[in-house]
């Protein structure tokens, strides 16, 4: 067998490579959803995406031979260095072959590379940030990931252990089913929060787009703000992350919550659109329009991407309220059968014990590691 040879990507055709590997890893794996390829290129690359205005990456392949074996993205986000005030460096974008000594590699090249930026430690997976999907897949690999989740193979956990990594933080996922019967309560106290004038409901318009993102940024960030592991998202990559979500989100499950006419929180509810992109194979152009038209009656499904409450107001049962108005959605359209929510992080016990009050239990557990840089 030949040797495992480690490159950074410099040319159009490594960054292809780098881009194609997941379709040999995941060639014999049912659950796996394809990326779409232009998102994906658009998200890493520097001059394009808002992300790395604030952070910079190397991307490395493994090769044995011509073949390749594995990939890795190193980075640095200055702006999660600045907020939280450490010198974190991260690993993301990981997907490799069951070989040890090739991702062995991929990790002593990232952990090089963030050791020169200044990095004391190493975090990950974060594709790129904790505001983007994160963590590896650690409990749930039965089912099919939903939207903007992570997934990867069980043996994953080995090769990311062996080359001394240790778990940080668990996030977890919770699968809420219409066949599910919620607590009485649950219905009541949303329901009594609605009918009080004090809090509404109000759709996002598209029509008063900057003015939407950059509310939604406002509280986004206070939502967020003392979480764990948390930098804030900057207002040109919430503008980003609207302008891809907002043709598909249901127009009743993109809103905000007001109390006494001032917004205080957000929810973002979008389609699981993962059917469909299983069936694009990571392309999108005429075919993938006919196949949304044709296949749109398989998409059964919600994936809860964003819900926060500015902190001040967080102890008014808004998340009630919003679970109620979610309902009476998903009633209206009974194409829908279950939402799944999450992540939240193991420990935040508020949202958590709420779920768990209700009847659910984590469906998926994602685990973040890390390693100290000697």
């Amino acid at each position: 067998m030949a040797g495992v040879d480690v490159i950074a990507v410099q040319s159009r055709e490594e960054m292809q490579a780098f881009i194609d590997l997941p379709w040999t890893v995941y060639q014999a794996d049912a659950n796996w959803i394809p990326p779409i390829k232009a998102h994906l290129a658009r998200l890493l690359n520097p001059g394009e995406h808002p992300f790395w205005r604030q952070a910079r990456r190397e991307l490395f392949l493994a090769r044995r031979g011509r073949q390749v074996v594995g990939r890795i993205a190193a980075l640095v986000d200055e702006g999660y260095r600045r907020y939280q005030g450490e010198k974190m460096g991260g690993w993301g974008f990981f997907e490799c072959l069951q070989d040890p000594e090739a991702a062995g590699a991929l990790f002593v090249q990232a952990e090089s590379w963030a050791r020169r930026q200044g990095a004391e430690f190493l975090r990950g997976p974060l594709n790129p940030s904790l505001n983007y999907e994160a963590g590896l897949l650690v409990q749930g690999f039965e089912a099919r990931p939903t939207l903007m989740m992570t997934y990867n193979p069980p043996y994953y956990l080995d090769l990311v252990r062996f080359s001394g990594f240790r778990k940080e933080k668990d996030l977890l996922a919770y699968h809420f089913s219409l066949e599910h019967e919620p607590p009485a309560w649950t219905y009541d106290v949303g329901r009594r929060l609605l009918e009080k004038e004090a809090v509404t409901i109000r759709r996002m318009e598209p029509k008063r787009f900057e003015e939407e993102v950059r509310l939604l940024t406002d509280i986004y960030n206070d939502s967020w703000a003392h979480n764990w592991g948390f930098s804030p998202i900057t207002l040109e990559e919430s503008r980003e992350m609207v302008r891809e979500l907002l043709p598909v989100a249901e127009p009743d499950l993109a809103f905000f919550i007001l109390h006494r006419n001032e917004p205080v929180g957000v929810c973002i509810i979008i389609p699981d659109l993962n059917p469909l992109l299983r069936r694009f194979n990571g392309k999108l152009g005429l075919s993938a329009l006919i196949k949304r038209h044709l296949y749109w009656k398989e998409i059964t499904g919600l994936r809860g991407l964003i819900f926060g409450v500015k902190e001040q107001y967080r102890q008014m049962g808004l998340p009630l309220a919003a679970f109620y108005h979610l309902l009476a959605v998903v009633e209206r359209n009974p194409q829908y059968r279950y939402v799944e929510l999450g992540w939240n992080l193991e420990d935040n016990d508020a949202i958590n014990r709420l779920y768990e009050e209700g009847g659910l239990r984590p469906s998926k557990r994602y685990r973040l590691y890390r390693k100290a840089l000697q």
